[in-house]
């Protein structure tokens, strides 16, 4: 017998029986039965159907079960009718020859009784690969010709049914298989397939549904987040995808993973943006199937950084300059040099200025303020450029005649600072720092002005000179100082112009009085 038979809820099963006995035996007469659920007639197992008449049956059988072969014949085989859920299981069969010639076979026959066929799909669906459906329904019931149909099947792309055909199992046990090949796309998740069951000479029909699971490579279906932000502006990235299984996301950036979790949405919080967080984030889903992704720009602007200048300048006069000035900012700045607040070089959304002289002049030394500026801000960075140059004793320079002193001031402009000492040609001598006569003014002047006192005291020599002495690295200046008398004469006052008016002022005077006494 088979050790499997199944049969449809509401119509009948024919179960195949043959069983054998030693030929030496030459029974007179040969009976079976069928018994459920168990082997041993000790136990009271239900019994089926007996081939004697007149015996009993258990109630769930009567008028249900017939012994339809021919025991003699050695076929033992059973018919079930009107299946019902709870004629499902285990059916055995005893051979009686008389006396003790009686046997329960151990082998058994396990019905089941189903209420629709059976559908059958591959353990995995996977989107693009050709997949095969099967529908299977018993066919055990003589006189009765099931007939099966795919429905839904229409919507599937490239979907090829084969004609239904028979199958018959080791044991006897038949069935009816359809089979229905075809390709699921993504978008065939969900929908429904349907094998439905229908017999030609009978009302009785059933049908088997399944919803489609159809397994597939990720998708990235979109990335959102701002292309631009402000340095410390909260972000947030997120990324949608849909893939079956539900993949693993990630977001990465220059390889990194900075996030990742398993569904359908992630999102990368940036509480507070850097320039450092400027660049491509790349959001990946991935499941067994495969792997996708998809990735943004983000750009952080900044206002400009403290500029970074190449250097102060120490350069001599007429040789020339150029002070490199650069700052960084997101958007490019406005790059300017200024000099007490004159702009004497800017560069407009270039990072980098350069303050170029073709020859230094003195006038040129000084302070310098490199500023960077743009919407989000400014920010400035001072540097020097120093203009060395030989000693120059300026016109101030001069001596100054009183009754009981002389006292000479010598002003001299150098780069670096000169040396200033006064010399005294009559007297073979100079009088330089840590002589008594000696002195720094009180308040010398800022820059590279250096200015320095003598005093003589005495009577004022006739042929007294005084000059001013300067040497610096860059070289040395000499010059004599010229005396001012603030007590002298009208003609010292009014110097050789003045005093050749004043002759003929007294000529024209004299001339006059003198005709005057004519007349």
């Amino acid at each position: 017998m088979p050790p499997t038979i199944a049969g449809l809820e509401g119509t009948c099963v024919l179960l195949p029986c043959r069983f054998d006995y030693p030929e030496e035996l030459r029974p007179a007469a040969v009976h079976g039965l069928w018994y459920f659920g168990n082997p041993y007639p000790k136990s009271y197992p239900p019994v089926v159907a007996r081939s004697r008449p007149g015996g009993p049956v258990h109630e769930s059988f009567e008028g249900r079960a017939r012994l339809l072969g021919a025991p003699r014949a050695r076929d033992c085989s059973l018919l079930l009718t009107g299946l019902s859920p709870e004629l499902a299981g285990r059916y055995y069969f005893r051979g009686d020859l008389g006396g003790y010639n009686q046997y329960t076979f151990s082998e058994h026959a396990t019905l089941e009784v189903t209420a629709e066929p059976s559908l059958e799909l591959p353990e995995e669906l996977v989107a693009g690969q050709e997949a095969e459906a099967t529908c299977r329904v018993p066919d055990n019931c003589p006189g009765l010709g099931p007939a099966l149909a795919w429905a839904g099947a229409e919507e599937l792309p490239e979907a090829a049914a084969a004609p239904a055909r028979p199958l018959e199992a080791p044991g006897g046990s038949r069935s009816l298989v359809a089979r229905l090949r075809f390709r699921p796309r993504p978008g065939d998740g969900g929908r429904r397939l349907a094998c439905r069951l229908a017999y030609a000479n009978a009302s009785l029909a059933a049908e088997a549904a399944v919803a489609l699971d159809v397994q597939y490579p990720p998708e990235v279906e979109a990335v959102a987040g701002p292309a631009e932000a402000v340095e410390g502006a909260a972000v947030e990235l997120a990324c949608a995808a849909r893939g079956r299984p539900p993949p693993l996301l990630a977001w990465l950036r220059g390889g990194r993973v900075l996030r990742e979790a398993a569904g359908e949405r992630l999102a990368l919080p940036l509480p507070r943006v850097a320039p450092a967080h400027g660049g491509a984030y790349v959001c990946v889903a991935e499941n067994r199937h495969g792997r996708h992704n998809r990735s943004l720009e983000l750009r952080v602007r900044y206002p400009p950084r403290a500029p970074v200048v190449n250097g102060s300048a120490v350069v001599a006069a007429g040789e020339p300059v150029t002070v490199a000035c650069s700052a960084e900012s997101d958007p490019a700045p406005i790059v300017r040099v200024l000099k007490g607040g004159r702009v004497v070089a800017a560069a407009v959304y270039e990072p980098r200025v350069a303050l170029e002289l073709a020859a230094a002049r003195p006038e040129d030394a000084g302070e310098y303020l490199c500023l960077a500026e743009n919407q989000y801000g400014q920010q400035g960075t001072a540097f020097n450029v120093t203009v060395e140059f030989a000693p120059v004793v300026l016109p101030e320079s001069r001596c100054t005649a009183g009754r009981e002193a002389v006292q000479c001031v010598c002003a001299v402009a150098a780069s670096p600072p000169a040396a200033v000492a006064f010399e005294l040609p009559s007297r073979n001598a100079t009088v330089g720092p840590g002589a008594a006569a000696f002195a720094f003014a009180p308040e010398p002047r800022a820059g590279t002005t250096v200015t320095a006192l003598l005093t003589l005291r005495g009577a004022l020599e006739p042929r007294l000179a005084v000059l001013c002495a300067a040497r610096n690295a860059r070289g040395t200046a000499a010059r004599q100082l010229r005396f001012h008398h603030p007590d002298g004469l009208v003609w010292a006052k009014v110097g050789p112009v003045g005093a050749v008016v004043a002759f003929a002022v007294v000529i024209a005077v004299v001339c006059y009085v003198s005709q005057t006494r004519r007349k």
